[in-house]
């Protein structure tokens, strides 16, 4: 644009006052908890073990972080993930990691074990959620089915978070307390199935959705043997198969809970024999569907859920 002479006394102006606006914002960006400081703080590199906690960080931490899930696809199996070296460069640029522990992701420790020069915030959700396997039987590490354990995994994440960049903390605790609301809306679903249909007799394919169903007051007839090897990768023994599937035969259960992400030949016949007595077959997965986030994916689950039992 062309300024004639009559303009340019207030341009010198302008630009003095740019330059001396442009050196004065550059003494207090250097100041500590400036606004300018904290508006360019760089997003906070987390690391999360699979999408479902990878979902629940980008909740809490908004935009001030950066999530890399390294299990994200519905069509993986987590209990046999082998690591990428992808994975260990992402981990070893991780302020935080979170995983599930309890022997589910037991990958994450041994890339965080091999990693040089990399100490980050490692937050076990197992460990938050105070879990502890009942006498006679294994402990049920699926903990990201249970409501008041994602609650609580909020509020660590928050405070790891609110660690790293202290001049967002407010924003990581008040995301926390939306995510926290959202859940209690869920709870509220599951306590009205329970109130509706508490006590009906229900099966699982593996032990990931137990702790969705005993919040919804529905007792597992699943021999506990047949469970067991599908979750480990073991052979599942006959008498366990025919025992399995005569709460389907006998119709002694009102639904079929079933994990699609590990689907084998003993629980295809399982889910078969469900369907041929007409027994409603609710799938579910260990990881987030495409393009859903926790909160969605649990209102469909327990949906299914309920819908399953009204029948």
């Amino acid at each position: 644009m062309y300024l004639s002479a009559a303009h340019e006394p207030f341009l010198v102006t302008g630009v003095a006052l740019a330059l001396a606006c442009g050196l004065a914002g550059t003494w207090v960006s250097g100041s500590p908890g400036s606004a300018r400081s904290a508006a360019s703080a760089p997003a906070v590199p987390v690391v999360a073990s699979t999408s479902v906690y990878g979902d629940l960080v980008e909740q809490v931490g908004g935009s001030h972080v950066r999530v890399v899930s390294i299990i994200s696809d519905p069509a993986q199996d987590p209990h046999s993930y082998e690591a990428s070296t992808q994975n260990r460069l992402e981990l070893s640029k991780a302020k935080i990691v979170v995983e599930n522990g309890g022997g589910y992701d037991d990958f994450v420790g041994r890339m965080l074990h091999s990693a040089k020069n990399s100490s980050p915030a490692v937050i076990d959700a197992v460990k938050v959620a105070g879990k502890t396997s009942k006498a006679g039987a294994e402990l049920n590490e699926h903990v990201w089915y249970d409501l008041p354990t994602m609650g609580k995994l909020a509020d660590r994440i928050a405070a790891a978070l609110a660690k790293t960049d202290p001049a967002h903390a407010g924003a990581f605790r008040d995301h926390a307390e939306t995510f926290k609301a959202r859940l209690t809306v869920l709870e509220n679903k599951e306590k009205q199935v329970k109130a509706a249909h508490g006590g009906t007799a229900v099966a699982v394919t593996e032990p990931v959705p137990l702790y969705m169903t005993e919040a919804m007051g529905l007792r597992n007839e699943t021999p506990a043997d047949f469970s067991q090897a599908v979750e480990e990768g073991d052979d599942v023994s006959a008498q366990s198969l025919q025992r399995t599937l005569s709460l389907f035969t006998g119709k002694q259960v009102k639904a079929l809970v079933y994990n699609k992400q590990t689907s084998g030949p003993p629980t295809e016949k399982v889910k078969a024999a469900a369907e041929e007595h007409g027994i409603p077959v609710v799938p579910v997965t260990e990881t987030l569907p495409r393009g859903e986030d926790y909160i969605g994916w649990m209102t469909a689950n327990i949906g299914a859920v309920k819908s399953a039992l009204d029948r």
